[in-house]
């Protein structure tokens, strides 16, 4: 049995709050640079070079890349060989979010109440965790701040399994078009199909942690992924939703086994800050 201090994972968490509203990852500003020099908009175009202007500075300066520095979002994957010692897992995470986003000066803003006072807690927590036992001994956590403007544009539909095919893909389609520049286009789209309906939901969040990159991501339903893309981006509503082509840079479908009387199908959507980062002790 491997110990693991928790005040490991609260500094790492508190590296991770910053770092990924700092820095973009590759695999995004290349698709950025693909937008500005394939689309056939000039505005989008100039949306793109924005971006990728935006990205430079925050990355250069150590600044948010996007004002709103999101809801904390955490994915745990624990050893069944790794015994947490020195507190609690789910404080120490909540300790090292407080702390990323305080000494950062990152935007606060989760509130407490939400349906009557809304108070904000002051620190951007608590963050919202998911933990999953796996085998080993080591601890992989994920964090993926998530705006609100693109989490209120997703979607959860009960459908009936005679919808099929056809129907994920106009349910996804009609959500995506449908939110238009609210969720700060150009979108990556996470597609969670099955298991019930947390679990469609939580799918839905975990792909959009995968690549988009079809060379580097491990497809469950390529077919459809590319088939919605295509839609998607046949709307017009473009960067920003000022027009173009380019309205989602990527779609990541993730299934999961469901009742024979079910079909679950949530949309969540990622705004083009799509940040996230791993770290692996």
């Amino acid at each position: 049995m491997r110990q693991v201090d928790v005040s490991t994972i609260r500094d790492e968490v508190a590296r991770l709050s910053q770092e990924t509203n700092y820095y973009l990852d590759e695999e995004i500003l290349a698709a950025f640079e693909k937008g500005r020099d394939e689309d056939e908009s000039s505005a989008a175009r100039a949306v793109f070079e924005q971006l990728l202007e935006n990205a430079r500075i925050a990355a250069e300066e150590q600044v948010p890349m996007c004002q709103d520095t999101g809801t904390a979002v955490v994915f745990v994957e624990l050893g069944q060989e790794v015994e947490l010692v020195g507190g609690y897992l789910e404080d120490a995470i909540n300790e090292g979010v407080s702390r990323g986003y305080t000494e950062g000066y990152l935007r606060k803003s989760i509130v407490e109440g939400p349906a009557d006072k809304r108070k904000n807690t002051g620190d951007n927590t608590p963050a919202v965790i998911h933990t999953r036992i796996v085998p080993g001994d080591q601890v992989k956590i994920t964090l993926a701040p998530k705006g609100g403007g693109s989490e209120n544009m997703s979607r959860i539909q009960m459908m009936k399994p005679a919808d099929g095919r056809e129907g994920i893909k106009d349910f996804v389609v009609k959500t995506v078009v449908e939110a238009g520049p609210n969720p700060c286009p150009p979108v990556i789209v996470g597609v969670g199909i099955g298991g019930n309906f947390e679990k469609a939901a939580q799918l839905a969040k975990e792909a959009l942690l995968e690549p988009i990159n079809e060379e580097e991501k491990d497809s469950e339903m390529p077919e459809l992924e590319r088939e919605i893309l295509e839609e998607i981006n046949k709307s017009g509503v473009g960067p920003q939703g000022f027009g173009g082509r380019t309205t989602a840079l990527g779609v990541n479908i993730k299934t999961y086994p469901c009742h024979i009387a079910s079909l679950p199908v949530a949309v969540n959507i990622n705004c083009h800050a799509a940040r996230h980062q791993s770290v692996i002790l």
